[in-house]
């Protein structure tokens, strides 16, 4: 014989389940249409093949004269541009994206937390888009003339496009997260398993590991690596500051009635 109550348990949270369900497939219908609308937009202006040349011209800008990319796959030249083109709307509609993504948390959280997320959301989304745009116009171009005088004369350079690409959206991804260092800092701040003072204190670690990750990534010229780990490490003090305002700003009542601000 069933249990009554157990019954009635069930019957319960399985109405508001299927709500969450059914609002995350909305949320993410919704992301999806402005990522659709954003690659309709940029396929008509400026165009796939277009994009596809902004994206290279880091690269043949410092090709020997002459020398293109190539294509070794016989449908690259048509597959390689659309994929520009959904990685190009994606970056557009971001904004959208993580809108949603805070639409759909945002009931769950105390007054409190909100105060948190939203100015993070803006945040990432800027610092992601800065550590792009730093790839792109003063990495890509230390990286290339690197190589090009690096290489022997008798090598004529003529890269294929899709391991192009594949490396492209591994810069943006390194350095797009790389940027991200503030808003991690105030994360593991606010989550309470590091403290102010621990940060800190660990600042002589912190970069040394970011003078190991800038070489890493960077061309072997000191020039570059000493930028990028002066702009990581600054990221790393800019966290600190932020964490110490939005831990402030961001405290439930209690805490704030229990230190007697």
């Amino acid at each position: 014989m069933s249990d009554p109550n157990k019954e009635d348990e069930l019957a319960g949270t399985e109405q508001p389940f299927v709500q969450h369900l059914v609002e995350l497939r909305d949320r993410l219908i919704k992301a999806a249409i402005a990522i659709g609308i954003a690659a309709l937009l940029l396929a008509f202006y400026p165009g796939p093949s277009l994009l596809y040349d902004l994206l290279a011209a880091p690269l043949v800008a410092h090709l020997p004269k002459g020398a293109t990319l190539i294509a070794t796959n016989v449908i690259s030249p048509f597959v390689v541009p659309l994929k520009i083109l959904f990685l190009a709307a994606f970056m557009l509609a971001l904004p959208v994206v993580l809108y949603q993504v805070w639409a759909f948390v945002a009931p769950g959280l105390y007054s409190h937390e909100k105060k948190l997320v939203l100015p993070l959301v803006i945040s990432s989304t800027l610092l992601f888009f800065m550590g792009v745009a730093f790839s792109y116009y003063f990495v890509f171009g230390q990286v290339f003339a690197f190589i090009q005088s690096f290489a022997p004369k008798s090598i004529t350079a003529a890269p294929d496009i899709e391991e192009y690409l594949n490396f492209v959206i591994g810069m943006f991804l390194a350095f797009g997260l790389a940027f991200e260092v503030p808003v991690a800092v105030i994360l593991v701040v606010r989550m309470g398993f590091v403290s102010i003072a621990q940060l800190r204190a660990w600042r002589g670690y912190f970069w040394v590991l970011a003078a190991v990750g800038t070489a890493m990534v960077t061309p072997p010229d000191a020039g570059s690596m000493l930028i990028l780990l002066a702009v990581v490490g600054g990221l790393y003090e800019v966290g600190i500051v932020a964490a110490q305002l939005f831990v402030k700003h961001t405290r439930a009542p209690e805490q704030d009635a229990a230190t007697g601000s």
